[in-house]
């Protein structure tokens, strides 16, 4: 009886043997990132889901993706084309989710959180919310970028939430290892995870494509990984502070804290597990005047798609190129002084000189360095604008006729 049973049970398990054998699944090879290649090449204009390869029309990218609680909307700084992008998405929830929906913002802290409601509720005007909010001090990107989507927050009465670490901690931070920080600063961390694999091998290869080597590397990382999980927490503190959990956000920040998900979105979810969609762009038509400014950046193959949704874009400028004065600016002394002059810019063919004092631009007084930056960015090339300056201890009037830089330029 023993031996019949035994085999019976030989013969089962080759069997089985055989079953496993002939029905083991195909080892399958591919682009984990495309894990669908689309039936063609995408275009500019197109929107394709990733994890598919289904080309989708924008209707039907806002109707799935504002499903989520959290839509990331990851930019390309000074790429009209991505704010454009972040607008309509806005816009798409805000009409489908009325009165529960705000904006969170890299370009922003806590610590200016005021400012933002006050601008939200319409108590201050776009001079003063920049003035205030130091805009060309901490961001220091040409404020049109921005205003189509901050005036739609104001009007519709959506709150704008600063997500960002302040700067002070930001340099303490690349300067220092977490443990050599003082009480102080450890005590305005966030809960920092260090160990994300995929995050550390993107920080590692966008800092190759820098030139300063790898002596500052481990202060690079850590700044990444404050950037990300500061803005997580910001997020995760207006959620939790809302009466309901029906509340929703867009968050808008640089490519790189968003897409693959394990910079800001990971580290949300590690705080607060809730549903999220990943949008993004990426330029197909780059014209040869913006090709420098593209980090020569080799990134690793990761496992996973970068976005929910890419939108395929041109990498476009704004419709008016920003004019500049063409002069460093000093306000520290209570009084804007010219500290030096660009040759061949406005300022040098008007006759400013190192030394002067700015008092007046069209008959507005000058006080500090804003008052002259504000009006110099509403100016168009062409424009022309009377100067009222001293030097020497001579009161001079000079006209001077505004002109584009070229882009690395960092004067006023």
């Amino acid at each position: 009886m023993v031996t019949v049973v035994g085999k019976i049970l030989g013969t089962l398990t080759i069997g089985a043997t055989l079953i496993m054998t002939a029905c083991s699944p195909p080892k399958l090879s591919g682009d984990p990132q495309t894990p669908y290649h689309p039936a063609r090449p995408p275009v500019v204009g197109d929107i394709l889901h990733l994890p598919t390869g289904t080309f989708v029309s924008e209707e039907q990218m806002l109707t799935a993706a504002t499903d989520a609680r959290l839509v990331y909307v990851g930019e390309t700084h000074d790429n009209p084309a991505s704010h454009r992008l972040q607008l309509t998405v806005l816009q798409a929830m805000a009409e489908r989710h009325p009165g529960r929906v705000a904006v969170g913002m890299e370009m922003f802290t806590p610590a200016q959180q005021d400012i933002l409601d006050r601008w939200t509720t319409g108590e201050l005007n776009e001079k003063e919310f920049l003035k205030k909010s130091r805009w060309y001090a901490t961001w220091n990107m040409d404020f049109a970028y921005y205003r189509e989507l901050l005036v739609f927050a104001r009007d519709n009465r959506i709150p704008v939430v600063g997500l960002n670490a302040d700067k002070d901690l930001v340099r303490a931070v690349g300067q220092k290892a977490f443990e050599q920080l003082d009480e102080t600063e450890r005590q305005r961390l966030p809960q920092i995870d260090m160990s994300d694999p995929y995050h550390r091998a993107m920080v590692e290869a966008i800092y190759g494509g820098h030139s300063q080597g790898n002596s500052m590397l481990d202060g690079f990382l850590r700044v990444q990984n404050l950037w990300d999980e500061a803005m997580a927490e910001s997020i995760v503190r207006f959620l939790d502070n809302r009466e309901d959990d029906s509340w929703r956000m867009m968050i808008v920040a640089g490519g790189n804290h968003v897409r693959y998900g394990y910079g800001i979105p990971r580290r949300v979810f590690r705080r607060l597990p809730t549903s999220y969609s990943l949008i993004g762009s990426r330029e197909l038509d780059i014209p040869e005047s913006k090709k420098d400014r593209l980090m020569d950046v080799e990134m690793p193959d990761f496992p996973m798609p970068p976005y929910d949704f890419m939108a395929f874009t041109e990498y476009e400028d704004l419709p008016q190129q920003e004019v500049k004065l063409g002069a460093m600016l000093d306000d520290s002394q209570g009084k804007v002084l010219i500290k030096g002059v660009i040759p061949g810019s406005a300022a040098a063919e008007a006759g400013l000189q190192e030394a002067d004092i700015i008092r007046q631009f069209n008959g507005l007084p000058i006080e500090e360095a804003f008052d002259l930056i504000y009006e110099v960015k509403q100016r168009q090339e062409g424009d022309r604008a009377t100067l009222i300056l001293e030097r020497g201890g001579q009161t001079l009037s000079l006209e001077v006729r505004f002109k584009a830089l070229p882009p690395n330029h960092h004067a006023k």
